[in-house]
Parts: C-alpha cells; sequence; structure tokens
C-alpha cells in the first residue's frame, strides 16, 4: 500500500526485454542498501516488485499484462518517473490510500497557470469516468490529488507549486498519457454495485 507522495523521482537507466517479461533499471536517491530484494515501490503509480538492486539503482520486471494496461510501456532511457516505497504501519498517512494498480490510462487535456498553482484537465477512459468524483481522491502518476471538478469523462485537479517541481506532474504537456488510480471505496462501491 502507497499514500500517494512522491518520495523520489528516479530515472530510467536501462530498458531490456527478457525472455519472459521487459526488465527496468532505475537510478535513485534511495538508499539501495535499505531496499530489501522482493520489496514493493511504486513506479508512476504502478507497484512493482525489487528483482536486483546495485549502488544507486534497482531493477525491476514488467509482466505484458501490466504494459498493456499502463504507460509504463513508453518508457525508455532517461524517462523519470515518480517513486515510492511502500507504507508502514505507523507512517502519517499524507495523502490517501493507494494500492498501486492502475485502473485505466487518461490523457492530459489542458494545463493552465492559476496564481502560482497549475489546472489540469485530464481525460478518463470510459467507463472509469464514472468513478471520479469531485473532491474524491484520484492517484495521476502515483501522486495523490484531489479531484475539482467533472465533466462527463473529463476531471480537473489544481496542483501547487510544490508538487508540479518535485514530481514529474511538472513535465507534463497536452496528449500526454497518465495513469490512474481511482479512490479504493469507489472501485469497491462499483463491484458491489455490479454484483447486488
Amino acid at each position: 500500500m502507497f499514500t500517494g507522495i512522491v518520495t523520489d523521482v528516479g530515472r530510467v537507466r536501462s530498458v531490456r526485454e527478457t525472455n519472459r517479461d521487459r526488465r527496468y533499471e532505475i537510478e535513485t536517491t534511495y538508499d539501495v542498501a535499505g531496499v530489501d530484494m522482493g520489496a514493493s515501490i511504486s513506479h508512476a503509480g504502478c507497484c512493482l516488485t525489487v528483482v536486483e538492486k546495485g549502488e544507486g539503482w534497482f531493477a525491476v520486471e514488467v509482466s505484458h499484462e501490466t504494459l498493456s494496461k499502463t504507460t509504463l510501456d513508453r518508457w525508455q532511457e532517461g524517462h523519470r518517473v515518480n517513486l515510492e516505497r511502500a507504507a508502514r504501519l505507523g507512517d502519517e498517512m499524507g495523502g490517501h490510500i493507494v494500492s498501486g494498480h492502475v485502473d485505466g490510462v487518461g490523457e492530459v487535456l489542458s494545463i493552465e497557470p492559476d496564481g502560482g498553482s497549475h489546472r489540469i484537465r485530464i481525460r478518463a477512459p470510459r467507463p472509469l469516468h464514472r468513478l471520479i468524483a469531485p473532491k474524491g481522491s484520484i492517484a495521476v502518476e502515483g501522486v495523490s490529488l484531489t479531484v475539482n471538478e467533472v465533466e462527463d469523462d473529463v476531471f480537473g485537479v489544481n496542483i501547487i507549486p510544490h508538487t508540479f517541481e518535485v514530481t514529474t506532474l511538472g513535465e507534463l504537456a497536452p496528449g500526454y498519457k497518465v495513469n490512474l488510480e481511482i479512490d479504493m471505496l469507489a472501485r469497491y462501491l462499483a463491484r458491489w454495485q455490479e454484483t447486488a
């Protein structure tokens, strides 16, 4: 489990196809000695498992299923990635409960300055858009955000200057694809309604 509070922005240092999956090596400022083999780390909102590590880097392997459902298939060497280590019991919950399971890929429609902040409008895939509510929580590229408004399949979020500068959200532009994870409560409520 995660909170959607990014703790590092890593960089893809290598991409390699294996006989099973795709392998990414990620450069990080984390003290990798303190990262266990098999640890879960959120990568742009996608929970991945550490399979190897070295000085200042670690490796993850990504299945074809994950590549087909997220933006990870577009990653190349040099790509910057929001990272968050898994939450521990007793940690401060600064964002919201995030599972690291991407629900869909959205498209950035616009980014407009709003005082010192930025307003971003994103089109969510259907039927995921039905589960996004004003003042609800959403994770965009692994960042915990509050939904400002929703109009059909388009929602808006406000990014404060700090978040814009210390995550990859400041690098977005219209047309960019982003990983989305809806609020966990909305996910279970929708499933309950389907089966009731």
